[in-house]
């Protein structure tokens, strides 16, 4: 029997839930991740490019730490869609209570290993010998602010369930905010270098953070109970199950990340360009990255709590609806960032690191061999949005599995050590062309299905 609630996510038109919800998670994850990029910047104009390669070696230890905090955060927020459109308001209060305990035990523990393994992980991320020493600092610090960091991506997705996605934003742009005052305070003022980034970065991190933890109290759809913080076994399993696509994605991500840094240093030794400028390039053209990736993650993020309770609902043919309009969207967004990154690649280096012809010279060359399939890029990560909200994990996860893991990582592996670091480069849009094809098969068949079960009538994709 389909519910008749009169929730706006049953009942509002698609574009306008899609804007509403898109938008404040999009500027959310963006001033999440002007943390790197003002670091970035700042290091590069007040430290050079061994600071610049420095803080690059740590940045995928900041990813993993996302990927834990979304496969929390994410698979929580599918829960309590699913929970909700079903009429199961106390499951949905019970996933939230779950996932805080859970929050706090992978925080404290990722700060502590981060802190006590640091000269380990700061080799197998792919230090240079001349920037090992500042990477290692810079992690030592940053190790402090972890817990906090987990809090933000895991709460956005809870509060953007709750439908308050406006408030993360606010929470965001303040910790962005403190951030960008202190970092030319202890870069330039104190000469305090990346340990200065590190400080400035986690005092922000812990103004957000606890700005997050502030709105479990004032939930709407959910109520966080003192005996829902003890998880359980069954309920743990199920917000697992719905994040662990998430996990994966940004755990491949980081592991392309660390592949992909130790051929900039072995590669990169071999060209004109040196390892520590191929380092610090391909991390800040990664970085830049983020913020378009920002508004795929946006755009699929605001499409889960709408299939998620339209599917628990039983309304098929609106989920059909938002998954097309949403494909349609991320396709344009890419298109449009292709441009950027085949047109101003030399300008953006600029703003990082000026007056270094070699540096531009690279930023050009890396951003126009490796975003070269860019504008197909969008219509995975939109994919496996629609799968995991709808229940299916194993095809969420079989996406970026495979575009990470399957292509990209085993492609510059193979391709370096024939073309070196072009080669690596070349990868990334072979694994963009393969992987939108791979989502456009699964996407078409799921839909077929659904018809073959009457599900839906009329045409399908």
């Amino acid at each position: 029997m389909m519910n008749s609630s009169g929730n706006p996510l049953e009942t509002a038109p698609i574009p306008k839930l899609i804007l509403q919800y898109s938008v404040p998670t999009t500027l959310t994850l963006m001033v999440s991740y002007l943390y790197n990029i003002v670091d970035q910047i700042f290091i590069g104009q007040g430290v050079g490019i061994e600071g610049m390669a420095a803080v690059n070696v740590a940045f995928p230890l900041t990813i993993l730490t996302n990927a834990l905090a979304l496969m929390l955060g994410d698979g929580c927020a599918a829960q309590i869609s699913l929970c909700l459109g079903g009429g199961k308001q106390e499951e949905a209060s019970r996933a939230l209570g779950h996932t805080v305990a859970l929050l706090i035990i992978c925080g404290l523990s990722m700060g502590v290993l981060s802190g006590v393994l640091a000269p380990g992980i700061v080799q197998l991320f792919g230090s240079t010998e001349s920037a090992y020493h500042e990477a290692l600092a810079y992690m030592r610090v940053i190790a402090w602010g972890l817990p906090f960091l987990m809090l933000a991506p895991s709460l956005t997705a809870v509060i953007r369930a709750d439908g308050r996605p406006q408030y993360s934003m606010r929470c965001m742009m303040l910790g962005a905010a403190i951030n960008l005052v202190l970092d030319p305070v202890f870069i330039f003022w104190l000469h305090m270098g990346v340990v200065g980034a590190g400080i400035a970065t986690v005092i922000g991190q812990a103004a957000a953070g606890l700005l997050f933890l502030r709105y479990l109290g004032r939930t709407q759809t959910v109520c966080l109970r003192k005996q829902y913080l003890v998880p359980t076994w069954r309920c743990s399993v199920q917000i697992l199950t719905l994040g662990f696509p998430s996990l994966l994605t940004q755990a491949m991500t980081a592991l392309v990340q660390i592949v992909m840094n130790n051929l900039m240093r072995t590669c990169g030794a071999a060209t004109e360009y040196g390892s520590d400028a191929a380092l610090s390039v391909y991390g800040m053209m990664i970085k830049v990255y983020q913020i378009s990736h920002s508004m795929f993650v946006g755009v699929s993020s605001a499409t889960q709590p709408i299939n998620g309770y339209n599917y628990g609902a039983k309304r098929f043919r609106r989920v059909r609806e938002t998954y097309l309009l949403a494909a349609k969207i991320a396709l344009g967004v890419s298109l449009a960032w292709f441009l950027v990154f085949q047109l101003l690649p030399r300008q953006i280096g600029m703003l990082f690191v000026a007056n270094d012809p070699v540096y531009a010279g690279f930023a050009q060359h890396c951003f126009r061999l490796y975003m070269g399939a860019f504008f197909l890029y969008g219509l995975h990560m939109t994919t496996a949005s629609f799968f995991q909200a709808t229940g299916n994990p194993g095809k969420a996860l079989l996406i970026p599995l495979a575009r990470q893991g399957v292509f990209l990582i085993p492609l510059a592996l193979l391709l370096s050590s024939g073309f070196g670091l072009d080669g690596a480069l070349l990868a990334a849009p072979v694994a963009d062309t393969a992987s939108f094809l791979l989502s456009v098969l699964l996407v078409r068949a799921e839909f077929r299905g659904w018809r073959k079960r009457g599900l839906f009538d009329g045409d399908y994709i």
